[in-house]
């Protein structure tokens, strides 16, 4: 008979202020491509009645170890590559959150020493910023170990990015750290609070 307390699902963590990390390899750790699920409503409650369904993507900054630094976003058609740098990829882009499998984005885990660090991100490309109505959620996927999901709670609304989670190998493996940091601006600004330091020029999807 189990001792733990109903409800709680072991296959499942969620990141929260409480409890903002997770290891997600260890040193030595191979696993497959991790899946990055962003899933939100797109139903018709408050603003979303007044304008047009919300455009929520997902999409990640990324440094390799060597030193190699990128995004992959739809916005550009930069939709990364598996098998070669960055060993990130996006799939088709969601328009409307309609879509019963959000939006999806994998991550070849084959060898994990290859990332410094990964910034996987929100933006509302179309639609009014109204993060409350979006209830968005990003699940980590890894092919060993508990899921891993993060709520974007605590909204900022008018805000037009989230910085969801930072992917970070320090020698010690991979980490996974909750941020939901709200942004007023795009990637750009997202860069520059994560002082990524790349250049970045306007692009469209």
């Amino acid at each position: 008979m189990s001792n733990e307390p109903p409800g709680v699902d072991l296959s499942k963590v969620t990141l929260s202020k409480a409890t903002p990390s997770i290891t997600l390899t260890k040193p030595g750790d191979q696993q497959g491509t991790m899946r990055v699920n962003l899933n939100w409503s797109s139903g018709p409650k408050g603003f979303f009645r007044r304008s047009k369904a919300v455009d929520l993507d997902l999409g990640c900054l990324y440094e390799l170890a060597s030193g190699a630094k990128g995004a992959v976003q739809a916005v550009g058609n930069n939709f990364g590559a598996l098998e070669s740098e960055p060993f990130i990829q996006l799939d088709s882009d969601d328009r409307s959150g309609a879509s019963a499998s959000g939006e999806n984005m994998h991550i070849n885990l084959a060898r994990p020493e290859v990332f410094r660090r990964i910034l996987i991100f929100a933006f509302i490309y179309e639609g009014v910023p109204n993060w409350a109505a979006a209830d968005g959620v990003v699940t980590l996927f890894p092919t060993s170990g508990p899921q891993i999901e993060v709520r974007l709670d605590s909204p900022v609304d008018g805000a037009r990015s989230c910085a969801v989670a930072l992917l970070q190998n320090q020698g010690s493996g991979i980490t996974v750290h909750r941020e939901v940091n709200y942004i007023n601006g795009a990637q750009r600004a997202i860069d520059e609070a994560y002082s990524w330091g790349m250049n970045w020029h306007a692009a469209k999807k």
